[in-house]
């Protein structure tokens, strides 16, 4: 099963939080983790994937522009139907708290749906996320650099360790629906897709 994570990152936080996101989702047997800052990402090379993540920065409530041309770059992808029918996750940082996490995980989903993927969220039945609350993919609160600031120090902390929580829900969901697909396929009960 391979699990493709994008990311653009400029400070750093957002980069940390992809790496959390990679150790907990490669901890699944059987996962085949990639990731990569989106400057150094070929869309094409998440095609076979069986789930992608993909993450950045939330500017003033939507995705960043780094990550916005990489993912306006996937229509020929979306033209040939490569990505239905796929695992998509979604994640972001802010530098303050309610800085517009979920309206960005709201656009950073949308292309996903468009691409007829499904769409994997963090439900609060995973006990770190309980009271944490990021429900439509992970959203961390970053510390600015040069700021004392504990209670913002702490949700990070926080954040990176949902993250962990987070990789290893969407590699099991992965897992389930590929195991799903193939017992489909061997048995002649999948219909022929068409475009």
């Amino acid at each position: 099963m391979k699990i493709y994570i994008v990311y653009d990152s400029e400070g750093g936080h957002t980069e940390q939080v992809a790496n959390a996101i990679w150790k907990g989702a490669r901890s699944v047997k059987d996962a085949e983790v990639f990731i990569n800052h989106v400057q150094k990402t070929n869309v094409h090379d998440i095609a076979d994937a069986d789930a992608i993540i993909w993450g950045c920065p939330g500017h003033f409530g939507t995705i960043s522009a780094g990550l916005k041309t990489w993912i306006d770059k996937l229509g020929l992808i979306w033209s040939r139907g490569e990505l239905v029918g796929k695992v998509g996750a979604v994640f972001c940082t802010t530098a303050t708290i309610h800085g517009g996490i979920e309206a960005t995980m709201l656009n950073l989903i949308t292309p996903m749906l468009h691409q007829g993927m499904v769409v994997v969220g963090l439900p609060a039945n995973i006990p770190e996320n309980a009271l944490y609350g990021s429900y439509y993919g992970l959203g961390v609160t970053s510390p600015i650099e040069e700021v004392e600031d504990p209670l913002t120090q702490s949700l990070y902390d926080k954040g990176l360790e949902l993250g962990e929580e987070f990789g290893k829900h969407v590699a099991s969901i992965s897992q389930a629906l590929k195991i799903g697909k193939a017992h489909q396929s061997e048995h002649g009960l999948l219909p022929e897709q068409k475009l």
